[in-house]
């Protein structure tokens, strides 16, 4: 499918660069984009291990959602909007392989919250995060107030969310909402680092410890130590597995086929 509002582009083999696109805006997400991006994460291959997501352009990741089109919705259509980006942002929280947020730029609202759904979020110096919706008149609506609180603890997601204040890539930091922080220009090229050290390693292994990471958290200790040996066990049907543990007592590099 052609693409109005993504570029999306091979760093290397292995890796997708997905850019949300729209300069004028800022990349604020309509219901196009977010319907492009749902299409998008449907279409993801099994040649694709690691997903970069950034903003297009030096600017913005994601400015927020578009408020020329939430102005005038009513309380059904409100609701179908607020369902439509939380479902595709679940749908990237749940691909099973590591999705990596290259936040470059305004991570507002819409764009906080997509950079949240990630696995891991490096920033730019010049990036700005927040949750400013309550200023707006609405609360986050793409499971923002549901996120937030499990990266960065409910005292500080309530006072972000409640002030609306709008905090820098040191800060992000600080709270543990971002891994780390980079120059605007070496961001991507870290990122792409990043993903190649994933690359290195095995497939099958990644996708269960996703997985348990998490299916895991929201369950109690005993159920979450269960789901996690189960899934240590199944590691141990894989070709991976034999090859890993070979690969270590032979002293040689593994050469990992995802099976």
């Amino acid at each position: 499918m052609d693409y109005q509002f993504l570029k999306v582009e091979q760093p290397q083999e292995g890796i997708c660069l997905l850019k949300i696109s729209a300069p004028k805006s800022l990349n604020a997400l309509n219901s196009t984009i977010l319907r492009e991006m749902d299409d998008f994460v449907g279409s993801i291959d099994s040649h694709t291990r690691v997903l970069i997501i950034t903003g297009d352009g030096e600017k913005s990741f994601v400015a927020g959602a578009d408020i020329s089109e939430m102005a005038h919705l009513n309380e059904q259509e409100g609701f179908e909007f607020g369902r439509l980006g939380a479902q595709v942002f679940r749908k990237i929280e749940q691909l099973p392989i590591p999705v990596i947020a290259a936040v470059n730029g305004f991570a507002l609202g819409g764009g906080c919250e997509l950079a949240m759904a990630c696995d891991i979020r490096i920033a730019s110096v010049n990036a700005k995060f927040g949750q400013p919706e309550v200023g707006l008149g609405i609360i986050p609506g793409f499971s923002g107030t549901v996120r937030l609180p499990r990266l960065i603890g409910q005292g500080m997601a309530k006072e972000l969310i409640y002030t609306g204040r709008v905090i820098r890539a040191d800060e992000a930091l600080r709270i543990g909402l971002v891994n780390a922080v980079y120059e605007r220009e070496d961001l991507v090229d870290k990122a792409v680092e990043l993903a190649q050290m994933m690359l290195k390693n095995a497939p099958l292994a990644i996708q269960a410890a996703k997985q348990s990471i998490n299916e895991g958290y929201d369950l109690t200790a005993d159920d979450a130590i269960a789901l996690e040996n189960k899934l240590f066990g199944s590691c141990f049907a894989t070709a991976d597995q034999k090859e890993g543990m070979a690969a270590f007592l032979e002293k040689h590099k593994a050469a990992f086929k995802g099976q």
